[in-house]
């Protein structure tokens, strides 16, 4: 006998690229304020890409990169992965 079993196909929300880099700013000891002034950003943009309300495009990637690591790539594709669970 056999059973018609469906797949198990988790839909967990995979985290927004920003709990990543709140971890790298609390490894570093920086505030979102200091890493604003990094990153050439305002503060409410910076609280927006830590709550995945704003969108990392490639310059946003570029400069992730240069202030945090990572890899420009690393960030694009974090941000397609978290949106693509969005849509799921």
């Amino acid at each position: 006998m056999t059973e018609n079993l469906d797949r198990f196909e988790p839909k967990w929300l995979l985290p927004p690229p920003g709990d990543t880099i709140l971890d790298i700013l609390e490894e570093k000891n920086w505030t979102q304020s200091e890493f604003a002034v990094r990153m050439d950003y305002t503060t409410k943009h910076v609280s927006q890409l830590v709550q995945g309300e704003a969108v990392i495009a490639e310059d946003t990637a570029l400069r992730l990169e240069q202030v945090l690591g990572g890899g420009a790539e690393f960030w694009l594709s974090r941000e397609a992965r978290y949106r693509e669970a969005i849509k799921r």
